[in-house]
């Protein structure tokens, strides 16, 4: 029997929301920005509500200084709308790898009270859609003790673990906002291109892909238009797979695991994406404790994992989520994909980054700056690429792996680089 679809105001949805509660908000393009407005226009009746997620974008409204002790943020990940408040002692960040976070609601080490999500429209059965964030959503969903959906025409409909039946919400509200877009493509530059040469010369044919977020894993995307039968299994997608979907450079066709499909946790582009997932069989979107399990992506032969860093000291040293103590993003899921890729039949895990940030200063650096979180330790790291070539980590010693690190440094840092590990080594 098909059951009624009846919308609540999202005034009256947020009603059951009560002091102490600590509520999960689904992230990324599905950000429910409509629910979190209308969560601060309820303040005055709140406080100490604790809310949880990873990446979230636009203004979440919650974390703004004159809610201090109403709303707190314990986020997962820091991503650009949360990063001025976990930097000003406003919201918390809590290290975990992307893998672990559905044990922290499955064990009740963080119970949810509450979970915002924005889903598609109910089908003739009464199934709503997770849409492109199903990573950590799945778990919040299904532990949390009270759903409530933003219902959302614009939310595509995935195939994978995201369906949830309509019955499971306490309320439905609807609202017809735009997903968030990202579009990592227009931000492709000279020295992205020349890292892309280097790493694709290391993708071999039948390889399975992992990308990170960013404009480096597009420009790699963009230049395996000459490879054939790739696979990708990746905690996120973007944009840049459609064209080697198109072209059938990736086919899934030799893959261990889930094979003819692509597996990832969430995705992230512009509406081109989001309709091209919609209602597509070749993209399964599953449970992220699945999707990044080392366990898992072990078992895919030829696994290529492709992240990046904010910086990399002279022995392999990864920062990813942090600028010194000033807290950039999170632990994400490098570890969970870079380990993985170690232990496959013939993986690599691969850290590509940039010699220089922006402003000229090196990424590859003598120690990292002090308070620099280590996302990914030396031991860890195989592959680093750079736009002036591929160090080989893996097996060497301290003095060999900052020869090779120098080697691909920018040359004008390489003088300082050598009287660093000269000091260090006593050698160079």
């Amino acid at each position: 029997m098909k059951i009624p679809i009846v919308y609540k105001s999202a005034a009256e949805a947020l009603s059951i929301v009560k002091p102490g509660f600590r509520i999960y908000v689904q992230g990324s393009a599905q950000t429910p920005n409509f629910l979190l407005k209308e969560l601060a226009n309820q303040s005055n009746r709140l406080y100490n509500i604790e809310l949880v997620f990873i990446s979230v974008y636009g203004d979440i409204y919650v974390d703004k200084p004159e809610y201090a002790g109403i709303f707190h943020v314990n986020s997962m990940f820091v991503s650009e709308s949360i990063r001025k408040s976990v930097n000003e002692g406003r919201a918390d960040y809590i290290p975990v790898f992307l893998s672990e976070i559905p044990e922290l609601f499955k064990r009740n080490i963080l119970p949810l009270d509450v979970a915002l999500v924005q889903v598609s429209p109910p089908d003739s059965h009464g199934y709503c859609s997770l849409g492109v964030s199903v990573d950590i959503a799945r778990s919040a969903v299904n532990t949390a003790k009270q759903i409530i959906a933003q219902i959302n025409p614009n939310v595509p409909r995935t195939h994978g673990d995201g369906l949830i039946h309509s019955s499971r919400f306490h309320s439905m509200v609807y609202c017809e906002d735009p997903l968030h877009e990202a579009n990592f493509g227009e931000k492709v530059g000279d020295n992205e291109r020349k890292i892309a040469h280097f790493v694709s010369s290391l993708i071999e044919d039948r390889s399975t892909l992992q990308m990170g977020i960013g404009s480096i894993p597009d420009a790699v995307l963009q230049s395996l238009s000459g490879h054939k039968d790739l696979g990708v299994h990746t905690e996120m997608c973007s944009d840049g797979i459609i064209n080697l979907f198109e072209k059938d450079v990736i086919n899934n066709k030799y893959k261990q695991l889930h094979p003819n499909k692509t597996v990832t946790g969430f995705a992230l582009g512009t509406r081109r994406l989001y309709d091209y997932v919609n209602d597509n069989p070749a993209f399964q979107f599953l449970d992220i404790d699945y999707v990044n399990d080392p366990h898992n992506i072990r078992r895919i032969n030829n696994m290529v994992a492709i992240n990046s860093a904010v910086e990399i000291d002279i022995t392999g040293q990864i920062c990813a989520d942090s600028i010194g103590t000033y807290q950039y993003s999170g632990v994400g899921g490098q570890m969970d994909f870079l380990r993985g890729a170690a232990l496959s039949e013939g993986g690599k895990p691969i850290i590509a980054l940039p010699s220089r940030t922006a402003k000229g200063i090196s990424r590859i650096v003598p120690v990292l700056k002090p308070g620099a979180g280590v996302v990914t330790t030396r031991a860890h790291v195989h592959y680093v690429v750079s736009e002036y070539g591929i160090a080989y980590l893996f097996g060497k010693n301290l003095r060999q792996r900052a020869k090779a690190l120098i080697n691909i440094a920018h040359p004008d840092d390489r003088e300082a680089l050598e009287k660093a590990c000269f000091e260090r080594f006593k050698i160079f």
